[in-house]
């Protein structure tokens, strides 16, 4: 059989980690010798790896990667890590005239710093595979450049390069070296492009598969909303990271709060950036309107039982929670980054919005009056879903070339 090998950073429950899985059950076991190895070693989604999988990690972690006690674990694994194979030493030069850049530019990503050094300093194997596969930007694709054998390698990446802080400098060039390059969205590729334009061959999109049917049947589970609020419901699903922009979201609730529409807006997620939002929520006067709920199992019973879902970003790579929503038939605010223009048309199946408090107050306020509109908007949603699966082969295909 052939055999091929897929590369991530961690296992957290985050929309590549859960594409990652969905990737792995299209793939014919069958056919294929299916490796798994995690850089950082950690993640609860470990336990939905199908069991046919080679796991490569000796010692794994399935706590949460953004849970406080998963956080600390994390944190320690990094220190240990950045040691090891004296990984750090060899990539000092690296990382000081890196972020010495980032200095200039007044955006520092510690994270980003660190990514090479820990792939440096990450166990090799000695097998040689067929396809190996980065699923993630930074450690996932450093790793597989330096220190995989394969005789096909394939990267992924699931941002807006540019705005998510990469460069040709941090990556050391790295995409040259790969045979395929797959982006989840036209805006996705068209920033890579912009970075790396002699890819443009071997680049194009591979939107994230999603699971439909898992997705309705998840719906109707039990759990879900366990407070008895007779009011309209507003759901979030994001990581509380400064690219997800909850901090408008709040200011936004603020608003309908202030015209006395009776609302609870709900995130699902968590991240770096909890309690400063957190704080703002009570600066706000929002502690019984505005709440984190942190990342949940099954999210797709809080998705289902929702009046409004709202997905007002900075940028993305492509949204899985905007897909999910589609699924479910949720009728849908987006903000107008270019992605999420790629996945709605506006007034048809979704209400665009400009990443502005008022803006999405007031797309919330049409679908609470406007019933017509919202029914529209919900069962166009419905129709709108995208497979994305038959990109597999043509990933499989570069093992034939």
């Amino acid at each position: 059989m052939k055999k091929i090998l897929l590369v991530i950073n961690t296992l957290g429950r985050g929309g590549a980690e859960n594409a990652l899985i969905q990737l792995i059950k299209k793939i014919d076991k069958n056919e294929y010798d299916i490796f798994l190895f995690v850089v950082l070693s950690q993640g609860e989604l470990i336990e939905k790896i199908p069991s046919n999988v080679h796991i490569l990690n000796e010692n794994f972690d399935s706590s949460s990667v953004l849970s406080p006690e998963g956080k600390k674990i994390l944190k320690k694994n990094i220190r240990k890590r950045l040691f090891k194979k004296a990984a750090i030493f060899k990539n000092l030069f690296y990382i000081i005239s890196n972020a010495f850049t980032m200095i200039f530019k007044e955006r520092i990503m510690a994270d980003k710093l660190l990514w090479k050094t820990l792939s440096d300093a990450s166990p090799v194997f000695d097998e040689e595979y067929d396809l190996a596969v980065a699923f993630l930007e930074g450690a996932s694709t450093y790793y597989v450049r330096d220190h995989v054998k394969a005789k096909k390698k394939a990267a992924f990446i699931h941002v807006n390069y540019s705005e998510a802080g990469y460069t040709r400098k941090l990556d050391k060039d790295a995409y040259l070296d790969f045979d395929g390059i797959y982006t989840v969205s036209e805006d996705a590729k068209e920033s890579f492009l912009s970075v790396y334009p002699e890819c443009s061959d071997k680049t194009s999109v591979f939107e994230n598969i999603i699971d439909r049917e898992t997705i309705i049947k998840k719906a109707d589970e039990k759990g879900g909303f366990e407070d008895s609020f007779d009011g309209k419901r507003i759901l979030t699903i994001a990581r509380l990271t400064p690219q997800k922009a909850i901090d408008v979201s709040i200011k936004a609730c603020r608003e309908l709060t202030d015209k006395g529409e009776n609302v609870r807006w709900y995130v699902l997620g968590d991240g770096e950036l909890r309690d400063k939002l957190e704080a703002l929520i009570k600066e706000c006067g929002l502690s019984e309107r505005f709440f984190l709920l942190g990342v949940k199992d099954n999210p797709y019973t809080y998705l289902k039982q929702c009046d409004i879902y709202v997905h007002a970003t900075k940028f993305e790579g492509k949204s899985i929670a905007i897909r999910e929503a589609q699924v479910l038939k949720k009728p849908i605010v987006v903000s107008d980054c270019k992605s999420n223009l790629e996945l709605v048309k506006d007034e048809e199946d979704a209400l665009v919005c400009k990443l502005d408090s008022s803006d999405i107050c007031e797309k919330i306020l049409r679908l609470i009056y406007d019933a017509n509109l919202c029914k529209k908007i919900s069962e166009n949603a419905g129709c709108r879903f995208i497979d994305g699966s038959e990109k597999v082969n043509e990933l499989l295909k570069l093992i034939q070339r």
